[in-house]
């Protein structure tokens, strides 16, 4: 008895992605020790990184933030990245790392994927605590200091400045700048706040193609997701719609930094089968985190996430 068994005529029939098959979905979760295996369908340039801990996931994601920052500066060119707040952890050892390398960040570009809007993509007040302009700015860009990203050169999902992305990134990448994608992977195996959902609304050239969303309809379970790791289980907190970067930015990746940390403590997690169907599902708009492995890059994820995913009751 399990999902497939008992779903026909429940309250979860329907509810999730009309193009998710679950049993395609649970094959991909296999034996922990395999995970990190190269797949055909990857990139050369791919490979997921196991880490023991949560500080030893921090501080090689931030190692390899910082790093692409000081190569960039090193080759005197400019560079632009797509940043997430959701792994926050990194950004404290990007700090680190860049202060004690005194590396100034005056060729950085920086374009946050996402922020929570309502339907006509207004969103929070930069002051607001659960804003990702907040976020970013208390973790990242204040600690900085003097060799912070100038203001001018750092892009919040504003429904007045989305817009600007594709022109603005297209023009960095002219110059020569590499755009890097920093990233997490949702509960809905979302990227930015891209939800498998939206493939109903595309074919697939068109999903892979369109840059951003202004007021998008967020899943309910990427509000529960928020709703635990970010507002202390306050469901009444969370917006349900969001301002998001689409494939047809993300896409354009020239590397990509990703996180896996969606542990809870306990043996609790919830981020395990997210993790195995973006390694080990074919590429369809579907599942929007399955592109990830497509793009070069390392995804750093928490070795409790690989499982064995078998009951365990708490």
């Amino acid at each position: 008895m399990d999902f497939n068994s008992t779903v026909k005529g429940s309250a979860l029939e329907g509810f999730y992605p009309s193009g998710w098959d679950f049993e395609k979905i649970d094959a991909c979760i296999g034996n922990p020790d395999t995970i990190t295996d190269h797949q055909a369908h990857w990139s050369k340039d791919f490979s997921p990184v196991m880490c023991d801990s949560l500080e030893q996931f921090e501080t090689y994601m931030g190692h390899e933030i910082a790093l692409q920052i000081k190569n960039a500066k090193d080759r005197n060119e400019k560079i632009a990245f797509i940043l997430p707040v959701g792994p926050m952890g990194m950004y404290k050892w990007v700090v680190y790392f860049l202060k004690a390398w005194n590396v100034a960040c005056e060729h950085v570009f920086t374009f946050n994927m996402d922020e929570w809007a309502d339907g006509d993509g207004n969103t929070l007040s930069p002051d607001n605590s659960g804003s990702f302009q907040y976020a970013m700015e208390q973790a990242l860009f204040n600690p900085l200091g003097e060799l912070t990203v100038p203001k001018s050169q750092r892009n919040f999902a504003t429904k007045e400045n989305l817009p600007t992305y594709p022109q603005k990134i297209d023009a960095l990448k002219s110059e020569g700048a590499k755009l890097i994608l920093v990233y997490g992977i949702g509960r809905m195996c979302h990227i930015a706040f891209w939800e498998p959902t939206f493939a109903a609304e595309y074919t697939k050239e068109e999903w892979e193609s369109a840059p951003y969303k202004i007021g998008a309809k967020i899943h309910p379970l990427t509000v529960e997701q928020n709703a635990l790791t970010s507002f202390k289980s306050r469901t009444t907190l969370v917006p349900c719609r969001a301002n998001t970067i689409g494939p047809g930015i993300f896409l354009k990746a020239d590397y990509a930094i990703g996180g896996a940390d969606g542990t809870l403590g306990r043996g609790m997690q919830w981020q395990g089968m997210s993790l195995w169907m973006t390694l080990r599902h074919e590429k369809t708009p579907w599942i929007t985190s399955t592109y990830i492995p497509t793009i070069a890059g390392k995804l750093f994820f928490l070795k409790e996430l690989a499982g064995p995913l078998v009951a365990d009751c708490n």
